[in-house]
């Protein structure tokens, strides 16, 4: 009986840490664990996160990669690649601190470089009104929506909300 419980206990342990990167953090997205800031080339993270949706050439060779992992996912990475083509950030853009850089005024592309492409675009042409939507976990267990509502001529922000998530239940 106490082999089949140490048995047991080693098993879940090695199940526990296979969902954990080098320094024993919990993985968020499968693929992170194998790469490095500073170290990791572009190459690699298209190796470990698969073709991106969007790539933005920057000013002096830097490159952004997009991986939006809708339209059922709640997560969108974002990786900045410096000029000599290495990793140098990554970071998930649907958190509610990334929400709250989204300000009135702010145009679609800067909304877009932000949170990545959003999950549903549909527009309110009576109220002259466009609104995007990103599906997030709030305090990371509940799927909720983001939305920013642009003015359709315009082009630019004017108010942001949250929204329950219908396909909650």
């Amino acid at each position: 009986m106490k082999q089949a419980l140490r048995w047991v206990t080693a098993m879940i342990c090695l199940l526990a840490m296979a969902g954990c990167d080098q320094q024993g953090r919990p993985i968020q997205e499968f693929g992170l664990e194998k790469l490095a800031k500073g170290v990791s080339s572009e190459s690699d993270v298209r190796m470990a996160m698969g073709q991106p949706e969007t790539v933005w050439e920057e000013d002096g060779g830097e490159r952004t990669l997009e991986y939006p992992k809708g339209p059922m996912g709640a997560r969108t990475w974002i990786f900045e690649i410096d000029k000599d083509g290495k990793l140098r950030d990554y970071r998930q853009a649907l958190t509610e601190a990334t929400f709250f850089k989204i300000k009135p005024g702010m145009s679609q592309d800067n909304v877009r470089r932000l949170l990545g492409k959003p999950r549903t675009v549909v527009q309110f042409k009576r109220k002259n009104e466009e609104v995007w939507d990103w599906r997030y976990l709030e305090n990371g267990t509940t799927t909720r929506l983001f939305n920013v509502h642009f003015d359709i001529t315009s082009g630019l922000v004017t108010q942001t909300s949250a929204s329950d998530d219908a396909s909650n239940g």
